[in-house]
């Protein structure tokens, strides 16, 4: 009798069985790879090239964050400062410590200091600082409490929907323009920020898109 199906049919099963373990393998490696905190972000801590503590500096000194970003109200970016800004206090200020001794270095040399970036939205996502701090949106509400931070790290998930979530009720989110650098201030109450932020949005035309277009360009 013959044969009804080719010989190669036999192995047919055993290629199947072995594209489905490439392709779930596949699956498996690219989730594993591009959801660690390096690509999610969230509570990603690099170990900076200078041990630059916020806690220090903003909470214990009480250090404006305009003094080292100094474009975030006038930009589309907060700048990181340059070693000049560094060394504006610590010609002065603890001039010898060996943890400064890169700034110093970078001085003298004009190497800017190689921070390692930390925030970061995607190429195909516009973000302007500047609209955003002059509508009463702080710091807080994307990086966290930068102010109580040591190491900064990545606390918020800047993601689509932490976005739109802001952009949908921005009266949950924004505060007085000066309060906006002043990391330690709360409202009294939900219902005192959502009477404040609602005559905020009001006074200022808060209008904040939701469509595509708005933030993809």
């Amino acid at each position: 009798m013959a044969n009804v199906f080719p010989s190669w049919i036999n192995r047919a099963p055993l290629r199947i069985i072995g594209c489905l373990l490439l392709v779930v393998g596949g699956i498996i490696s690219g989730i594993y790879y591009y959801m660690t905190p390096k690509w999610a972000r969230v509570g990603y801590e690099p170990v900076q090239p200078v041990a630059f503590s916020h806690d220090i500096h903003v909470s214990q000194l009480g250090m404006d964050c305009r003094y080292c970003h100094t474009f975030v109200d006038r930009s589309e970016h907060s700048n990181v400062p340059a070693t000049n800004t560094c060394m504006a206090c610590h010609s002065m200020v603890q001039t010898d410590s060996p943890a400064l001794q890169p700034v110093r270095d970078s001085y003298a040399n004009g190497e800017p200091i190689p921070w390692v970036r930390v925030h970061k939205t995607p190429d195909y996502v516009f973000f302007n600082h500047s609209v955003h701090v002059n509508r009463g949106v702080s710091c807080v509400e994307c990086h966290g409490q930068v102010n109580e931070m040591e190491t900064v790290y990545h606390a918020k998930p800047l993601s689509m929907a932490f976005c739109l979530d802001c952009h949908r009720n921005p009266e949950k989110h924004i505060r007085p323009l000066d309060k906006v650098y002043d990391l330690t201030w709360k409202p009294e109450s939900e219902k005192a920020q959502l009477e404040m932020g609602e005559e905020l949005v009001q006074h200022w035309k808060v209008n904040p898109p939701e469509s595509c277009s708005g933030c993809h360009r």
